[in-house]
């Protein structure tokens, strides 16, 4: 049986929009893209290498799908997480898209919690990977789908931004189950849901 695992970059007030590039969500007018390139060192480098070469499928929102879709394909052909990331499959979760195209690429368009449960299902001990993808996180948490939580928590704060656990989320219980720390001050906790 599969595990879903949603890994985010977030910072200490849980905000995860547009970590990695300034143009990559201004939704809402957010003015703060790129905030956690700062803080990527070789630890977290090295940390992030270990983990996509141990992810099996890739789970993705529309918006983090054709923000990957339009850059790994087109990334070197030595660079080790596009090799990776172009060879597994991808499973996209749009209402809006009618394809996918990036390799390996399957949409699910409608019935989110029960097509995620089939490919919880699928054979072996591997994980799907939920990186960045907001909304459908909350979905995969309010359908108690999600197995395990990576959290990158960076050492600054913004005040405003799309959050990973919004007002209104279900409450749930969680336990730490491992820690790590980078030279550049960010916590990586991992968490599975306590099922008290």
């Amino acid at each position: 049986m599969k595990k879903i695992i949603v890994g985010t970059f977030l910072t200490l007030d849980g905000i995860m929009q547009a970590p990695g590039d300034s143009k990559e969500d201004k939704e809402g007018g957010f003015t703060h893209g790129g905030w956690q390139m700062p803080y990527f060192d070789t630890d977290a480098g090295s940390i992030m290498d270990k983990t996509i070469a141990a992810t099996d499928a890739l789970l993705l929102g529309r918006v983090t799908y054709q923000i990957f879709a339009a850059y790994w394909p087109h990334a070197p052909a030595d660079d080790s997480i596009a090799q990776r990331f172009n060879s597994i499959p991808k499973y996209v979760v749009s209402t809006t898209l009618n394809k996918v195209e990036w390799n390996n690429s399957t949409l699910i368009k409608r019935n989110v919690p029960e097509e995620v449960a089939k490919l919880k299902l699928q054979p072996g001990s591997g994980f799907i990977s939920v990186t960045g993808s907001g909304k459908l996180a909350q979905t995969l948490m309010k359908h108690d789908l999600v197995d395990e939580y990576v959290l990158w928590i960076h050492p600054l704060v913004l005040g405003s931004g799309k959050r990973l656990f919004v007002e209104g989320s279900n409450p749930f219980n969680l336990k730490l189950v491992d820690t790590k720390m980078t030279k550049s001050g960010v916590a990586i906790l991992t968490y599975r849901p306590d099922k008290r």
